[in-house]
């Protein structure tokens, strides 16, 4: 039985790529699980292969767990799909979308058809894989988990910011106290220098009056 060899590589992460061993007369979904095995993703989602050209625009689709309007437009599923009913160009090539809530897009080409398999292996068969791939939700954020009710915490759980970094908070209302101390200070200082220079206004005043009275 011929094998097709599929180079598999992330569209937005050039150093991960996958070499896969597939049967000819196997299905997309045996494909699409082979990548999630080289992945270590769970491939229990929604996705699709489409049929593609050089320049990697979408051509006819092949899903996954097709959602109603899938169903409604007949597409056909990786299930019931051969690889071999695609392949008509030495270097096939197909868009994979994976999961279309939180996608990841592959570009997968075909590098060569094997004549014969090896006795012995099962196929698919990963027989390259290099770079890590990423994390399957790693671009989503997590929402930090609220206090209970009343803990004096809370407002830092609404910032992301444990317990232990409230030492620096303590630090900072502390500074802003001493702040307000030296802020009354200075204004008793003002009154007492204002009631300075009132007394001395006073005592121009009456060096004025007096020297009138010396004329």
């Amino acid at each position: 039985m011929a094998l097709y060899r599929f180079r598999i590589t992330f569209e937005d992460y050039d150093d991960v790529t996958r070499e896969i061993d597939v049967k000819s007369n196997q299905t997309f979904e045996d494909l699409h699980r082979a990548i999630h095995q080289s992945t270590g993703y769970n491939s229990e989602y929604p996705s699709s292969f489409y049929i593609s050209n050089d320049q990697w625009t979408k051509g006819e689709e092949i899903t996954y767990m097709p959602n109603q309007k899938r169903i409604d437009r007949g597409v056909p599923l990786m299930d019931k799909v051969k690889l071999l009913s695609f392949i008509d160009d030495p270097h096939q090539k197909f868009y994979y979308t994976f999961n279309f809530d939180r996608p990841f897009d592959f570009h997968v080409e075909l590098m060569k058809i094997i004549l014969e398999d090896t006795p012995g292996v099962t196929y698919p068969a990963v027989i390259k894989s290099v770079g890590e791939a990423p994390k399957q939700f790693g671009n989503v954020l997590t929402t930090p988990i609220a206090a209970p009710e009343g803990d004096d915490f809370d407002f830092l759980n609404e910032l992301a910011i444990s317990e232990e970094d409230t030492e620096d908070f303590s630090e900072v209302t502390d500074t802003g106290e001493e702040e307000d101390e030296v802020k009354k200070v200075d204004e008793e200082e003002d009154d007492e220098f204002g009631n300075e220079f009132s007394d001395d206004e006073g005592f121009e005043d009456e060096g004025k009056l007096s020297g009138g009275d010396d004329y």
